[in-house]
Order: C-alpha cells, then structure tokens, then sequence
C-alpha cells in the first residue's frame, strides 16, 4: 500500500493488512458493504444526455464570436483615436510605466462583447423569489454602458433562483418562525463561534442537520462558498497530499484546492475509469520528484453539477475510494433536498449509506430557503474543523433567524411538523422536473444531463441567441438565466432552468409554450435524435395528486 506516511493534523496512514487507521479530521474507512443494485436500475438513474453540437452550429458560433472579437479590435481603435466615447476603466497616464492593470482579454472581452448584451444578467428583483417574482425594468440610453431603472416592474415566472422546495417565502411557519427568531436574538451576532457568537439556535442547527443526513455531526457555516474555499485547506494542511477533481467542481471546490500545498489532478466529469486511472498512476508513481508515498489522496464531487444538471455516479465513486484508500468529498449543495425520497440528497438517490463519504458538503441557501453551508461526517473530523477551520476561527456566526430558517424548513422535510407538506413539495419537485425537461427534449431542444435533475440546461450556442432568447421570454413574462463564455466553453452557451416545487403544472405549461415559439422563432431547436414521446403530465404528477389528496 503506497498511501502510507507519518500521521498529521488531518492525515492517515495504512496498517500492514492496507487498513486505514482513524486520525485527527477524518473516520476509518469501513468495511462496509457498497449497495449492489440491479443493472436496469443502474442503468436508468445513471442515463444523462449530453448531445454533441451539430457541425454547423459550431461552425456558425466560432464565426459568430470571432466577427465580435474583430469588431470589438476596430472599437478599441475608435476609442484610442477619440472617435468613440471611451466608458470602461482604463489605465492614468502617468501610471504608463507601471504594469497595466485593464489591458487584459478579459477586460477586452467585457468591453466589447459582455456589455452589449449586459441587460441579460444582473436583473434587479423586488419581491420573494418564489415562484412567481417582480422584476424591476432598466433601459439604457448608451449600448448598456449604464442602466437606469424606470420605477416600474414586471411579473414573471421565476426559473433562475434555486428555490428547490418553494422555503422561500415571505409568510408561512417557516417565515414565522424566523421573525420570532429575530425578536429574541436579533438579526446579527457581531462574533464568531470560537468568542462570544455561540447560539443555542446554532447548536440545535448543528444537530438538527446531522440527524437529517443521517450522520454522527455537523458544523456549520455562515457562507456557502466559504465552507469550502476555507474548510479544504483545513482538511489537506501541508505538502505531500494529492487531489483528485472533477473538471467541472465549482469555483469554491477549486479556490479551495488551489489554497492548499497540495498537487492537484483533474480528472473527466463524472468519468469513473479517468479517477481509476489517475489513482492507480498516483500511487504506483507517487510523489513528484522523492516518489515518496502519498500522505493522503482527496477526491473531490459534487452531486449535482449546477451548469450541467448531471447526477454523481457515487456508488462507483465510493467503490473506488475504498478499494485505494482515498478519502470522498461530496458537495451537495444543489442536491440535498433536492433528491432522494425523503430530500437527503444523492446518498438517498443511489440507496448507499452517507457513512461511506467521508467528508459531505452541503449549502442552506437553495433547498433550505436560507444561507450559509454545513460540513456533516463523523465527530472526529467535525471536532478537526471546530478547531481549525478559518471559518469557524475568523467569519462571524450565522445570524440567528437564518439559522431558525433552516431548522423550520428542515423539520418540515423531515415530518417532524406532523404534516405531509414536506414530502409534497418532494415529490412536486421531482414532477416538475421530469416533465418539464421531457417536454423540452420532446419540442427538439438540445438538454443537458439526468432526467431527475432539477437543473435543466437548453444549448443556445450562438452569442447573439443568448441575448434574443433571454429578451425574448422576458417580454413574455419569463425569468430565464442565461449562461455563456467563460462560464461555459465557448461553443455551449445555454439558458438553465431551475425548477421548484413552487412552480404549478399550469405555470409551467405556460412557460413551456413560451420557450417552444421563442425556439421556433430564433431556430434554437438543434436537436439531431429521433423525436421522443415525452411522458404524460398523469405519468409524472400521479404521487403529487395521491399524496395532495391525504393532506
């Protein structure tokens, strides 16, 4: 076994017989059994689509960016020579020996490519983002150099906010409780855990979140990004340690690796042989330059993958990090609540025990109707990041009413309310997104990942499309995010949808009426497969209506 080394901080090291010894920060691995499941029930949950773009159309978006790309050389030229009124931040004269701090491509790439088509992104909202949302109206008198809100609003079915499971609400018991929250606590706590910042209400979050999970504790955070940006160098310290991740890990996955002293590896998404490769090469090979074992090998998942709207294959990943000793992150922050019969996220989904991931990531902000993270696992490692983890040592406590947000909402979930309003929203949730991505795949559209992901990605392709398709169903009263370079690659630009379990099947009837003459009138339907019968509204609404009538 080559995963050996000196016990650290947060490290371990393998016994003669290849077994991995408990250390501070993390649980042994055990030998428990990974779930076998039958090979059509594999097969359906794993099923993602990822249709390659036509030639044409990927022909037709390089001309198209590099056309902008040109133009925008021939403005620069206009601009230096006074022709054109300059707008963006540009570099003092008498700074002219210093190096510049704007003369990059991507302040080029926001000047003349972002900006025209700036009134897509950034929309200014002034109600709950529930189902329905007011969006306030900007117009610009200068190609978008400066938007200026009119005072009016427009009413438009939400499909951009993560608003999983409808918490985000203004009234109700969730909301009631959080105002009785307010009363007693106030809105801040102006320290942090580690001084005079810690709550009661936090500590009953903690556990609350731990048993939801099904896990020995949590700790949790005020900051989603920050819970991972801040909580893996705390987990990793020092050289000699290896991460493994996905290509299309989040930022705050990746900030956070890139913080630690560690080497990091990318591997495919989703690819289970490229991770068994680079595994396999990692510890035959080990360390650069000594070859010395590896002190500690992290790979690093998300469970849904927010632009692709992919599902983890995690039983295969738990598979491997036990038959090589590594250690599992799982970033659930688009999955828990989201998945599962119950809401507990991906280990539900695929039916295999969270005491198999090592370290599971999660945020309050989407399906919880809130704010901040959680780190869940075993006591060993929660009580590690108690101690050592920036966020817990520096960043201020979560603010009392945000912490009684998440209880409400989690108890809600769980049934502890004594109602079946949790797993309404549950099975709702996973109506609508059935049904709303079937009927898009049905009209010809070109949709990225699961079938029971609530993330529904639609390819635009084209720069210009980006904007029409956004304007477009904006005018017809639809909230739409649309997502392009260098947020996506260059040639997979899309509109994401997000559903929720707020959204009626009238809502998004509608909606869907909408995006199918928008598709039409802009030839967004790119789609080479065969046409798919999409599966009927009964089909996918018959748990919804079954548990709607015992309540």
């Amino acid at each position: 076994m080559v995963l050996g080394g000196e016990n650290t901080l947060s490290g371990s090291a393998p016994t003669a017989n290849g077994h991995v010894k408990e250390s501070n920060g993390f649980i042994p691995h055990s030998n428990g059994h990974v779930p076998q499941y039958k090979d059509d029930k594999i097969k359906k949950m794993s099923q993602e689509s990822f249709e390659p773009v036509p030639l044409l159309v990927a022909c037709l978006t390089y001309l198209g960016y590099g056309m902008l790309v040109l133009f925008g050389y021939f403005r620069d030229f206009l601009r230096k020579s006074g022709v054109e009124t300059t707008h963006s931040t540009i570099e003092r004269k008498k700074m002219k020996d210093f190096v510049p701090l704007y003369q990059s491509f991507e302040s080029f790439y926001t000047r003349n490519l972002y900006t025209r088509i700036r009134d897509c992104w950034n929309r200014p909202i002034c109600s709950v983002p529930s189902a329905e949302f007011d969006v306030s109206e900007r117009v610009s008198d200068d190609g978008n150099w400066h938007l200026r809100l009119t005072g009016k609003s427009r009413r438009c079915v939400n499909l951009g906010s993560y608003n999983y499971l409808g918490f985000a609400e203004n009234k109700g018991p969730c909301a009631d409780a959080a105002a009785e929250a307010l009363q007693q606590y106030g809105a801040g706590v102006c320290s942090t855990r580690q001084e005079l910042g810690n709550y009661r209400i936090h500590e009953e979050l903690e556990e609350t979140t731990a048993r939801f999970l099904g896990v020995e504790d949590a700790v949790t955070f005020g900051m989603g990004f920050a819970t991972n940006s801040m909580n893996i160098p705390a987990l990793m310290g020092g050289k000699g340690c290896l991460i493994l991740s996905d290509e299309l890990n989040h930022a705050s996955l990746v900030l956070g690796a890139r913080l630690c002293s560690t080497v990091i590896k990318v591997f495919k998404h989703n690819d289970i042989e490229d991770v068994e490769r680079k595994l396999r090469e990692a510890i035959i090979n080990g360390q650069p330059r000594t070859h010395r074992a590896w002190r500690k090998i992290l790979i690093i998942v998300e469970g849904i993958y927010s632009m692709e709207g992919s599902i983890i294959k995690l039983p295969d990943f738990i598979r491997l990090k036990k038959k090589y000793g590594a250690y599992l992150y799982l970033d659930e922050a688009h999955s828990v609540g989201a998945l599962g019969e119950t809401g507990r996220g991906v280990t539900e989904y695929w039916g295999v025990d969270p005491r198999d991931v090592d370290i599971m990531m999660g945020t309050f902000t989407k399906s919880f109707g809130a704010a901040g993270g959680y780190i869940a696992g075993s006591k060993r490692l929660i009580n590690h990041l108690r101690a050592y983890s920036h966020s817990t040592t520096y960043a201020c406590s979560m603010s009392a009413p945000v912490a009684q947000q998440v209880i409400s909402s989690m108890k809600i979930i769980m049934g502890e309310d004594g109602t079946n309003r949790g797993q309404l929203r549950i099975k709702q949730l996973a109506a609508n997104s059935k049904y709303f991505r079937q009927r898009l795949v049905e009209m010809g559209f070109i949709v990225y990942g699961n079938d029971d992901s609530p993330i529904v990605p639609v390819l635009l392709y084209m720069p210009a499309k980006i904007a029409a398709f956004s304007r477009e169903l904006y005018q017809q009263n639809v909230g739409v995010v649309v997502v392009g370079f260098p947020a996506t690659p260059l040639v997979e630009s899309r509109a994401r949808f997000c559903l929720s379990a707020a959204h009626t099947r009238e809502m998004l009837d509608k909606v869907l009426d909408a995006i199918s003459d928008v598709g039409d009138r802009l030839q967004l339907k790119y789609s080479l497969n065969s046409p798919v019968k999409a599966v009927s509204a009964e089909e996918c609404y018959s748990q919804v209506d079954s548990l709607a009538h015992k309540a």
